[in-house]
């Protein structure tokens, strides 16, 4: 059997309060060998941690969303880097700009983002990198801040924002935006650009269900298990087969994340 990382699952969704641990056990039957949560705030990154000292093959981000910068606590920055510490912490986020829907005032985003990226560089964690509508402001930080070890989230960009981000050395995290036939036009032209060895997949779970599943799970939930949808649709865009995404999309997160352990049944 192929195996995978999964790079990106928000597991303490709603969606998944009724079968988080059935989630777990699907992706290990379907080869996923690494599983890495996602933290949008402190609390979230708390129940990761959590979760993933219960769970073999299981890390988490840390790190504050830029939706959540404006409700970020006094004192955020001392009690993330504590949490830093703590096992099975591999990368600093969800963090960087969405001027898409500005639910957080852009200032208090850019000052929030610039405090992860600062905590990046004196921990030398990677970050987990999210944006939408703010490629330029976002770039900009990223060279300021020199930031070259970490990865686009859910890159759904196009030719000039793939190449701008491989510039940097950071890796290219693909969901099942891929996909989607309808919005993925962009996307699916800058595929060709990217590298084999800056590829990563990763659901985005329980978001960005793989249009291409057919039959559609009845939930219409998306989870690790469906990863394999994803590669299939880069294989079918590139000359690299599904042995070849397999193969070297494992050894990319284990060289970015330190992934040891695999998920097990």
């Amino acid at each position: 059997m192929q195996k995978w990382s999964d790079i990106g699952v928000n597991l303490f969704s709603s969606q998944f309060d009724a079968n988080r641990e059935e989630v777990i056990t699907r992706a290990a039957q379907h080869g996923i060998a690494h599983i890495l949560l996602i933290g949008s705030c402190l609390s979230e990154s708390k129940l990761n941690i959590e979760f993933c000292q219960e769970h073999q093959g299981c890390y988490t981000t840390l790190g504050i969303h830029p939706h959540q910068a404006a409700q970020a606590q006094l004192g955020w920055q001392h009690e993330l880097a504590l949490l830093l510490n703590r096992p099975n912490v591999v990368a600093i986020g969800e963090c960087g700009l969405d001027f898409n829907r500005d639910f957080s005032p852009r200032d208090i985003q850019a000052s929030v983002f610039a405090e992860q990226l600062n905590l990046a560089n004196i921990h030398n964690k990677p970050v987990y990198l999210h944006e939408r509508d703010a490629f330029d402001v976002q770039i900009g930080m990223l060279k300021e801040h020199k930031i070259h070890h970490g990865v686009a989230h859910c890159f759904t960009g196009n030719t000039n924002e793939l190449k701008g981000y491989l510039d940097l050395g950071l890796y290219i995290g693909i969901t099942g935006w891929l996909c989607d036939e309808r919005r993925a036009q962009a996307l699916q032209d800058a595929i060709r650009y990217l590298p084999l060895d800056r590829l990563l997949l990763e659901t985005d779970a329980p978001y960005l269900l793989p249009r291409t599943i057919n039959p559609k799970p009845a939930t219409r939930c998306n989870e690790p298990a469906y990863l394999p949808f994803i590669a299939k649709t880069v294989s079918e865009l590139t000359s690299f087969s599904m042995n070849e995404i397999a193969a070297v999309t494992l050894e990319n997160s284990r060289r970015l994340f330190g992934f040891t352990h695999e998920v097990s049944m």
